[in-house]
């Protein structure tokens, strides 16, 4: 190693010029970098909404209706020119409304009423609408234009809209206040006033660079855009500070401030690299879901540590050398205190907490894994959002609604009127368009408008459109997709398919429910291992696993205590993003305890590593948990939002176990890992 950082430190010159190149290249590189907002496009190929969705766009031209848009005060007439305007936006490919199933020249007192009331109500119209995938920002706008803030609208379009220039502002906004804190952070834990622009400059070169790569994936989920960048900040800062903390202590012996740096590399190099490496394989672990936004993420974050690393390890050297002298000049005390007393105090109370500790685990888990879950984007923005009032005015004047499309092989009318009066016998149904509905099986094809023929009958597949009184997911949403699967597969045996909202959220649930325990397996066990070679240990990666993986149960059983149920998604994220990025505190803890332990006995052993330690783990701590906070205050997104709230409380849960508890379980299991001779006479 010593070879190559020589030469890393030759040619410091021309690697700060390549970095600031590729840094250029890179800001230009992120903003081609296209963000998918929409969850149900992430499902694995091979299930059958996403299959279902494939065929339906090759046979047919329209799609799923995916917006509900509701306008107050209208007659019958105001509502079908409202109709007509609807359909004339760019981008909404199909607009249907009463006009569609009854005869609207005729007293509406003669109609069905429970038909009626689906469109009609209380001189209120409610249109189903469908809008083209890459229009739906524009026509959403375009549609909030046309009906006004005092009308409403909802549905998985509206909801992409909303998050896609929502989230962009947010994040901007995020990621401004999180470096501020950052700067704040480390001008409070740093001995100059130059040091922690230093470390910002190598931050943000490792985050442009990672930014600006994300192209080679072509686009990234909207989890990935949102806190990406922020995380890759906040979990890779102590590398540079590490380093520079290296570079001063070797200065004191060093004949020169090269041989200084050749020094702190090779010193830190295996305290960074095992830091970062576990922090990698925390995050690389969400690549084995097949929920896509696993692997989107995971190899973001992978790639943004990894990229980070290399930045400390060249970047750094140089520019550290460039500016040594700047650093000298504007030194100034330490604003932190030694933290001697409060290692006192850890040393008094750490084996009792210890013991609570122990206590929790089981309670703790059993809560963690019975939280209540939303699967899908359905809940997404709640109450006090636009979209979340809509949704609930919406829903007061018409009730809960869905729509699903089932595909079914085209010619056999009389199959498929039986499975169409089997499926009206489900109370969730409300209506059924399709070819044998609107005219009935004994019309031929020829006698139907074009339009609508073309709409239902392709060249290989007959489509019903079932209206459905449902949410769009749930135990009653859930088992009425399971119910409709069953009655089509009776008439139509594995030939059948069928989309929509509720459909893909069931698919969905069933795809992150089944990760779950592969991702966290393998993420523990990998950690285990790289914590196993690098500790030579066999009793420390259980000590270290374990107490971080309680940290992380405890995380999420407040959620079961405060009846507020999970986003799926979010849980299954942070479980390893928590892990990854906090498992680094207990291994600076126990690395500085052993070290500490050639010297000293146990107690005071304690009482040291407390003092060593606590300022970097309040570094990093303290910027991870205001991160997560600023995400989950400022973002509207719910998803988004409560991945913040578990971030920012997650890194509380795991520093308060790694100031508290862990060093109570070093203490009582000493004699397992520390050797006679390395122990204090």
């Amino acid at each position: 190693m010593e070879r190559f950082y020589e030469k890393v430190i030759r040619g410091r010159k021309g690697i700060l010029v390549v970095f600031l190149v590729l840094c250029v290249i890179c800001a230009f590189c992120r903003n081609l970098v296209s963000v998918n907002y929409d969850m149900n496009s992430y499902l694995p190929e091979d299930s059958a909404s996403t299959i279902a969705l494939d065929v339906m766009g090759e046979e047919f031209d329209g799609g799923i209706p995916n917006a509900r848009v509701m306008v107050y005060d209208v007659t019958i007439s105001e509502a079908l020119d409202y109709k007509e305007k609807l359909k004339e936006i760019d981008g909404v490919s199909a607009v249907t409304w009463l006009d569609d199933t009854v005869d609207v020249r005729q007293p509406l007192e003669t109609q069905d009423a429970d038909v009626v009331e689906m469109y009609y109500k209380d001189n209120a119209a409610l249109y189903s609408v469908t809008i083209d995938e890459d229009k739906i920002i524009s026509a959403v706008a375009d549609i909030r234009s046309l009906i006004g803030d005092e009308n409403a609208m909802t549905g998985s379009a509206v909801s992409t809209a909303i998050a896609t220039e929502s989230t962009v502002s947010e994040v901007g906004k995020i990621t401004v206040i999180g470096v501020l804190f950052v700067l704040l952070v480390l001008i409070l834990t740093t001995t100059s006033w130059v040091e922690p622009f230093i470390v910002l400059i190598g931050l943000g070169a490792a985050v442009l660079l990672n930014a600006g790569s994300n192209l080679i994936f072509g686009e990234i989920s909207f989890v990935t855009n949102a806190a990406g960048n922020i995380l890759q900040l906040a979990v890779s800062l102590d590398y540079s500070v590490f380093l520079i903390h290296r570079f001063e202590e070797c200065r004191k012996e060093a004949d020169s401030t090269e041989k200084a740096m050749c020094e702190a590399l090779c010193k830190s190099t295996s305290s960074i690299l095992s830091s970062g490496l576990t922090t990698v394989i925390g995050f690389l672990a969400l690549v084995l879901m097949r929920f896509g936004i696993g692997p989107d993420m995971g190899l973001a974050l992978g790639k943004g540590i990894a990229i980070s690393l290399l930045t400390v390890f060249l970047f750094m050297p140089g520019l550290i050398l460039v500016s040594y002298r700047l650093m000298d000049k504007t030194k100034h005390r330490s604003f932190m205190p030694e933290f001697k007393g409060f290692g006192r105090v850890v040393r008094k109370i750490s084996v009792p907490l210890a013991a609570v500790f122990a206590l929790m685990i089981i309670p703790s888990y059993l809560a963690s894994v019975h939280n209540d879950y939303y699967y899908g984007s359905s809940n997404i923005f709640g109450r006090g959002t636009q979209l979340g009032d809509d949704t609930y005015a919406i829903e007061e004047v018409f009730g809960k609604g869905d729509t699903y499309v089932l595909l079914v092989p085209r010619g056999d009318t009389a199959t498929e009127t039986a499975l169409s009066e089997a499926l009206k016998e489900l109370p969730e149904v409300t209506s059924i368009v399709s070819w044998v509905d609107l005219a009935g099986a004994q019309i031929p094809y020829e006698y139907l408008d074009e339009d609508t023929l073309s709409q239902l009958e392709s060249e290989h597949y007959s489509r019903m459109v079932l209206s459905l009184d449902v949410d769009y997911e749930g135990e009653e949403t859930f088992s009425l997709v399971e119910t409709i699967r069953s009655i089509a597969q009776q008439y139509y045996p594995d030939t059948y398919y069928l989309a929509g909202e509720g459909v893909s959220t069931y698919d969905l649930m069933n795809t992150v429910t089944a990760d779950m325990q592969k991702v966290n397996f393998v993420a523990i066990g990998a950690v285990f291992v790289v914590l196993l070679l690098t500790l030579k240990s066999i009793s420390l990666p259980v000590i270290l696993v374990l107490t971080i993986e309680t940290s992380i149960w405890i995380n999420l059983s407040f959620p079961y205590y405060m009846d507020s149920p999970l986003f799926y998604i979010a849980y299954l994220i942070i479980s390893s993003i928590q892990l990854g990025a906090t498992v680094d505190y207990a291994i600076l803890f126990t690395d500085r305890y052993r070290e500490n332990r050639q010297e000293l006995d146990k107690g005071e052993s304690v009482v040291a590593t407390i003092s060593n330690v606590t300022t970097s783990v309040l570094t990093s701590g303290t910027v991870l948990t205001v991160v997560g906070f600023l995400l989950g205050i400022i973002s509207t997104h719910g998803l988004l939002s409560q991945l913040g709230y578990l971030l920012g409380r997650g890194t509380i849960c795991s520093m308060v176990a790694v100031f508290f508890v862990l060093p109570g379980l070093l203490y009582i299991t000493d004699g397992l890992f520390i050797r006679k001779k390395e122990k204090h006479a």
